[in-house]
């Protein structure tokens, strides 16, 4: 029961965790914007130049795939909440 103990302590601390999870993702946008860390003399494409690029890339199709599955299940995938008392 180690794992509901640690749920329960993070849900106590909400706000820190929140806070704490800011800083660590503004610390990898200035590691990814310092050139000592990340060599992008060797990007294939323009805009893997521009820092955090990969990451808003992919945060926009995460994004995209949850759009696009909503849609897909409401368009008839997904069944009725009675399908099966009929």
């Amino acid at each position: 029961m180690k794992l509901v103990r640690l749920i329960e302590f993070l849900q106590q601390r909400m706000k820190l965790l929140i806070k704490l999870s800011y800083v660590v993702l503004a610390l990898l946008v200035v590691a990814d914007a310092l050139p000592f860390i990340v060599h992008k003399e060797h990007a294939h494409t323009a805009p893997e130049h521009i820092p955090g690029f990969w990451s808003a890339y992919g945060f926009v199709a995460c994004v995209l795939i949850i759009i696009v599955s909503k849609w897909f299940g409401h368009a008839g995938i997904m069944k009725r909440e009675n399908f099966y008392d009929e």
